[in-house]
């Protein structure tokens, strides 16, 4: 039986690009099709845009420029020299650290706090909330300390222009501006500014938030990009208020100055203190070696020293002089050299004064500057963060150039104090000659002078680093101050969004909805869930009067059930004789419909044709004929209270064809059409009629469609386009492969065909009008197409 079936499974080689056409123009051709939907929500989405739009304020960018002094890839110059020899110069620095620098919880906290930052005050206008920071009728001042902040917020209704209202969900506390209020939630005071006159009767709504969470949003909300080449950083921010952008950059700016500024002068406090100490020993040094001399020349009454002892003092004095200098170098190099080797460095290196080789005071001068930025990022960051990684690694290589340098310039010194000792020893054994009073008083006198050239070295030092402590020597400056942009237009993003959207939904929804319902569209639908061949396709029919073959004029529809004629004649061997059964596996998938046509068709080539009711539930092939005969039928034959002829009743609408009705609906329809009167019925009838049509009941929910099946020649299973359901295809199968169907094909009933579902019918060949009127085409079945 199956082998006659092949010539009807047709697989059509397809291309892949093809494939992805036939897909988008689907796509597209279902939204055409859908267009009242596509409109409704592409409206639905631009009035949403359209409100977001009118209740968001506009953003503006804020800008501010500074130029940060970088002197990592500069030649050092005389002025520069000095400043190292003086330990003022904090060495090179890295724009990318002072960026972070800038960016630390300590300078952002300054800014929030000396703004206010961590309260915003806003007012209520039409769609949106307006921010007055720049206008507010009054200002918040707390009375306990800002640590204590928490999120908060509440409205302040202004009585006048001394009163007003705080409403805190049930709470309401009238107090007055400029004394404090209590309430639950803190202790503060309202300030009155000149702008509350602009506000009288208004509600402002407070919003509070701590500290840190402002200091954490503010840290996120400033962003910095920087030229290396430059070196110029730009810091940004986005404020509905341009003034409080403005203001935040600008005070940032000035207080990473004012921390700069400290952290140099940090530095130089250093060096004053270790000049100021060296001073307080040496002056009590000095005044004992002065009161010395004074009490021993009054004691020997010495007034005068001979030309030659003269001599030998001033060359003595002008050795030791040198002797102490180098005393004073070695004594700061072991220091350096302690501090060098020290596991923990908690403080700045020891100032560099007295030392002459500038190498080792560039050195120094290199490893202060990195243990300084260092306590700059610590205060920011952990030390375990990377960032330190590089620059503990600049410190240890700095510390090991110093020791090299140590190492050398404590060699030449060593050598340099051997060599002036041993001049000394012969000034002193020369001067071992003059008269002892006068050789004592020499000694006395050298003493005194040393500790007074050294005293005279350390004042002028000290002058020269006070001057550069009262100096401001900037490492930044300011290119540009803040300034605000044009606001940022918000309203081609919303609308591009939304016609996105406005799109996109219906394409969503109506791939839901086709998923949710999971009903057949397509052949191919079919052809991927069952092996049963499709023997033809039949348009849908909107028409009232359900027998199509009478109308007059060829439509589709008509000339689509005679093919179907024509295939299941060439299909089948039997001319004559032959019993169609029409079938389906749920009510409502058009075999009633089909099969009625499908009779009158036969009828009109001349065939004796005949059409039976054998749906004993739910009858309706009597109605579409307009039957007369309804007491007796069917039911009443395979009872036995009937004889056929009484049956048989001729139809009006052509002399070939044939009707026996239903009847009268039998208490157990399944068992009257498996008694022995349902064969004879079927032989008898085959002997008169050349064609036997069977209007079964559906297969998948009563059994009497499977009882009728074993008398049929041919079954033409329904299947209806957007009605049948996917998982019937699955029991169709079952049916086929199991044989309990004889020549079983598949009529897939109800298309709407068109481009939504891949046909493309030309009603121009079907009917006398070259084309259905577009315009009223687009509002047929205008409530599916939401």
């Amino acid at each position: 039986m199956k082998n006659n079936n092949e010539q009807f499974i047709y697989t059509p080689f397809v291309e892949q690009a093809e494939v992805r056409q036939n897909k988008i123009s689907g796509v597209v051709n279902n939204l055409l099709y859908h267009w009242p939907l596509v409109i409704l929500s592409l409206i639905v989405a631009i009035v949403l845009a359209f409100v977001y739009i009118s209740s968001t304020n506009s953003v503006y960018n804020v800008k501010a420029k500074i130029s940060i002094n970088d002197n990592k890839n500069k030649e050092t110059n005389v002025k520069e020299a000095a400043m190292e020899q003086l330990s003022l110069s904090t060495g090179s620095k890295l724009v990318e650290s002072e960026v972070e620098i800038i960016k630390s919880r300590p300078l952002i906290r300054n800014v929030v706090d000396s703004l206010q930052l961590w309260v915003n005050y806003s007012i209520k206008q039409s769609l949106k909330t307006v921010d007055i920071y720049t206008s507010s009728p009054f200002r918040l001042q707390l009375i306990k300390p800002k640590t204590a902040l928490f999120t908060q917020n509440f409205e302040v209704e202004i009585i006048d222009g001394k009163q007003f209202k705080i409403m805190h969900n049930d709470e309401e506390i009238t107090g007055r501006f400029g004394e404090p209020v209590k309430t639950s939630f803190g202790n503060f005071t309202l300030l009155s500014t000149d702008k509350l006159k602009n506000y009288q009767g208004e509600t402002v709504k407070v919003d509070i938030v701590p500290l840190e969470t402002a200091v954490t949003a503010y840290q996120e909300k400033i962003s910095t990009s920087f030229n290396k080449t430059a070196p110029m950083v730009e810091l940004n921010i986005e404020d509905q208020v341009p003034l409080r952008g403005i203001r935040t950059l600008n005070t940032l700016i000035s207080v990473y100055k004012s921390s700069n500024i400290q952290n140099k002068n940090k530095e130089t406090l250093t060096t004053l203190k270790f000049i100021d100490d060296r001073l307080a020993s040496l002056r009590g040094e000095l005044s004992q070696a002065e009161k010395t001399v004074e009490g021993y020349k009054s004691s020997v009454g010495l007034t005068d020293i001979s030309a030659k002892s003269q001599y030998y003092l001033d060359n003595a004095q002008s050795n030791d002089g040198k002797l102490g200098a180098v005393s004073v170098q070695l004594n700061i190099i072991n220091g350096i050299e302690r501090y060098v080797n020290s596991e923990k460095n908690a403080s700045s290196p020891p100032a560099t004064i007295g030392i002459e080789d500038p190498g080792l005071v560039a050195l120094v001068g290199k490893l202060s500057a990195l243990l300084l930025e260092k306590d700059q990022l610590l205060a920011t960051a952990p030390e375990s963060n990377p960032i330190f990684y590089p620059l503990n690694s600049q410190i240890k290589s700095t510390k090991a150039a110093i020791k090299s340098s140590i190492s050398n310039i404590k060699s030449s010194l060593v050598s340099t104090n051997r060599e002036l000792r041993k001049i000394s020893s012969g000034f002193e054994s020369s001067i071992k000659d003059i008269p002892v009073q006068e050789r004592q008083y020499v000694s006395f006198k050298r003493q005194m002078d040393i500790k007074q050239g050294l005293y005279i070295y350390l004042l002028q030092k000290r002058e020269e680093v006070a001057l550069s402590y009262a100096s401001t020597l900037k490492d930044a400056r300011i290119v540009e101050n803040a300034y605000a942009g044009k606001p940022e237009s918000k309203k081609k993003g919303p609308l591009t969004i939304a016609i996105l959207l406005g799109m996109i939904f219906p394409v969503g929804l109506l791939s839901f909805r086709k998923n949710l319902r999971n009903r057949i569209l397509t052949v191919n639908d079919i052809q991927l869930g069952t092996s049963v061949p499709v023997i033809a396709e039949l348009i849908h029919e909107s028409g009232k009067n359900e027998l199509v073959m009478l109308k007059k004029g060829a439509f589709a529809i008509t000339e689509q059930i005679r093919n179907l004629r024509t295939n299941i004649l060439q299909q089948t061997s039997a001319s004559s004789n032959q019993v169609i059964l029409f079938g389906s596996s749920v009510a409502g998938e058009g075999k009633s419909f089909v099969a009625s046509n499908f009779a009158l068709s036969l009828a009109a080539t001349g065939k004796k044709t005949i059409i039976l009711e054998l749906d004993l539930r739910k009858p309706r092939i009597a109605k579409i004929f307009r039957a007369k005969n309804s007491s007796l039928g069917l039911s009443s034959f395979l009872e036995g209270k009937a004889a056929l002829n009484a049956i048989i009743e001729p139809s009006v609408f052509n002399e070939n064809l044939s009707i026996i009705g239903a009847g009268p609906i039998p208490l157990h329809p399944s068992e009257l059409l498996e008694g022995d009167r349902m064969a004879d019925l079927i032989s008898q009838l085959s002997a008169e009629y050349d064609h036997i049509i069977i209007d079964s009941p559906p297969m998948h929910l009563v059994t009497d469609g499977l009882i009728l099946s074993q008398f049929a020649d041919v079954c033409l299973y329904m299947v209806r386009h957007n009605h049948t359901a996917k998982s019937e295809l699955s029991f169709i199968e079952k049916l086929y492969q199991e044989e309990k169907v004889k020549n079983m094909f598949i009529v897939f009933n109800g298309i709407y065909m068109d481009s939504r579902y891949g046909y493309a019918l030309d009603y121009g060949y079907y009917s006398e009008k070259s084309n259905k009127n577009l315009v009223s085409g687009a509002f047929t079945d205008l409530a599916l197409r939401f």
